[in-house]
């Protein structure tokens, strides 16, 4: 097998295994790529086809069905990840279409037979008679409604479409809707994170221009930096460390504060809390409920010379069990994770609307119980990894009116831009909130929101 086929192979699989058993190729791919013994270029190659077909997934299914003249629910699922991943070579990439065919018709030939292959090879043919352009134009042409056109050409749920409007509008932003499908689908930077007072940002390095703490690299392995630097220097989206700073330098920090991580996997802010607990004399404790994220959690930590306790219960039942206890609680609550469509792509196509409703009923649990938790003057973020405004400031409006008169609201919006060396631009909010949200297509970040409570 050559080392093209091989990278081929790795994309496949990784795909099959995203489809079939809900895999996140985020932690699968690194796996399979080491396993096939993939030199960089071929690594890099399996990297492509792997998240470009997952991101552009919608819009090659509507080529598919135009091309195959049946829905996509009818193609067996194994030989259509093989025609997923030759759209993609064929549409997107500099690869040749006779390679990109072939290769794709072989891969269908091993999941379906003869038969299958004969089905795969007619369909790219058909596909690659046609310019890119050509097929964005049959694609618009099938949609029944616009925001189903935006959907198709931007491989996007329409439920994901209208959400995003709907944030972007709290705003005064509706009109950048399409910059922001636009940024989800392209391969986000690496940013690393240099933890405060345990690690300097490198030389030759640049900074990033919101978070105090990140910068990205030049070239090179951040694995290799990473390790080096016995985990005091992480890559971590710069969104994830404002989130974390946001808590930290919202007000001054009187040494003896006890602080709590509520719902800390996989870590990253978690190790970020600890290195600034550690250096302004504060104690800090995570809590995750689940084991596996817990092991990650403390992995995270290993960096930061802190005793930093990680329980792994149920978040609401930990700071129910907590009352009045922590000057600073981080609540980085279970969400859509629609902010991080950029690095998991998968998860647009796992989610639904019927989701969101049990999500805010947790976030609004967990929220109330980390108040409850909170000393006299003490202060909560809520972060989540989404855009979505039930999950944002729907969330935070039921807690103030839950709470009313016993918490205040600060500005996260101000917080943030002081952290920063430029202006990040964060608008007011339509509902008048002290809420910032963080854009894939403004800041390079995840589409992160940070609100910011204190007890009174």
């Amino acid at each position: 097998m050559s080392r093209t086929v091989a990278a081929r192979r790795v994309a496949y699989e990784t795909l099959r295994a995203v489809h079939e058993s809900d895999a996140y190729a985020n932690l699968l791919l690194p796996t399979a790529i080491a396993r096939a013994g993939l030199a960089t270029p071929d690594a890099a190659l399996a990297t492509e086809l792997t998240y470009g077909t997952l991101r552009r997934q919608g819009t090659y299914d509507a080529v598919i069905e135009i091309a195959a003249d049946r829905p996509i629910a009818e193609i067996d699922p194994a030989v259509l990840d093989a025609l997923r991943l030759g759209v993609h070579q064929l549409l997107s990439t500099r690869v040749a279409s006779h390679a990109a065919v072939n290769e794709s018709v072989e891969l269908a030939r091993s999941a379906g037979g003869r038969g299958a292959a004969g089905f795969a090879n007619a369909v790219l043919r058909r596909v690659s008679r046609d310019t890119p352009g050509d097929w964005m134009t049959h694609v618009a042409e099938s949609a029944r409604s616009d925001d189903e056109q935006l959907g198709l050409l931007f491989s996007h749920p329409v439920w994901v479409v209208r959400a995003f409007r709907r944030a972007l509008a709290a705003e005064g932003r509706a009109e950048e809707l399409e910059a922001l499908l636009t940024a989800d689908n392209a391969s986000p930077r690496v940013t690393m994170a240099a933890l405060p007072e345990l690690a300097d940002v490198p030389e030759d390095t640049r900074r990033t221009p919101f978070s105090p703490i990140g910068f990205r690299l030049g070239g090179g392995d951040p694995d290799s930096i990473v390790r080096g630097s016995g985990g005091r220097i992480r890559v971590q989206d710069e969104g994830s460390q404002l989130a974390a700073l946001a808590l930290t330098r919202a007000l001054p920090v009187t040494a003896g504060e006890r602080w709590l991580d509520l719902c800390a996997g996989p870590g990253g802010k978690t190790a970020v809390l600890a290195a600034e607990a550690l250096a302004q004399g504060a104690s800090l404790e995570a809590n995750e409920i689940s084991p596996a994220r817990a092991g990650l959690v403390r992995q995270a930590l290993a960096g930061v010379p802190l005793d930093v306790p990680v329980s792994e219960e149920d978040g609401r039942l930990r700071a129910q069990d907590a009352p009045e206890t922590y000057d600073r609680i981080l609540v980085d609550a279970p969400c859509t994770g629609l902010g991080a469509l950029r690095r998991r792509p998968e998860a647009r196509w796992r989610k639904a609307p019927s989701d969101v409703p049990a999500l805010t009923q947790l976030q609004r649990e967990l929220l109330t119980e980390a108040v409850s938790a909170l000393k006299p003057g003490g202060v909560v973020a809520y972060v989540t990894c989404s855009p979505h405004l039930a999950e944002t400031s729907g969330v935070v409006a039921d807690i103030r009116r839950e709470w009313d008169g016993a918490i205040e609201e600060l500005s996260a919006r101000d917080v943030i831009t002081s952290l920063s060396d430029a202006d990040p631009g964060l608008p007011p909010q339509s509902d008048g909130s002290g809420r910032a949200q963080l854009w894939p297509h403004r800041h390079n970040t995840d589409a992160m929101s940070v609100t910011l409570l204190r007890r009174v």
